[in-house]
């Protein structure tokens, strides 16, 4: 299955983290869709989000944490 992607469960709110997500990858930095629903939705609760972001912009405390885990998988790819 050379061409296929895995769907990665577990980054985020399941405890995983980029470290756990790597092997996934193939050595391009492909291969992998890593699922963090809970993560995302819900960053706005997140204590490293609170402070800035109320619910009424869950969607902008969302889109932060997708970019910050974005960041962190490459980094732990790289």
């Amino acid at each position: 299955m050379k061409t296929a992607y895995f769907l990665v469960p577990g980054y985020g709110a399941q405890g995983g983290g980029a470290k756990d997500v790597v092997p996934a990858f193939n050595k391009d930095g492909l291969g992998a869709i890593v699922n963090a629903s809970r993560s995302i939705m819900c960053a706005y609760k997140s204590a490293k989000y609170s402070d800035k972001y109320c619910e009424e912009a869950y969607a902008e405390a969302a889109r932060a944490e997708a970019f910050r885990m974005k960041d962190d998988i490459n980094s732990a790819i790289k």
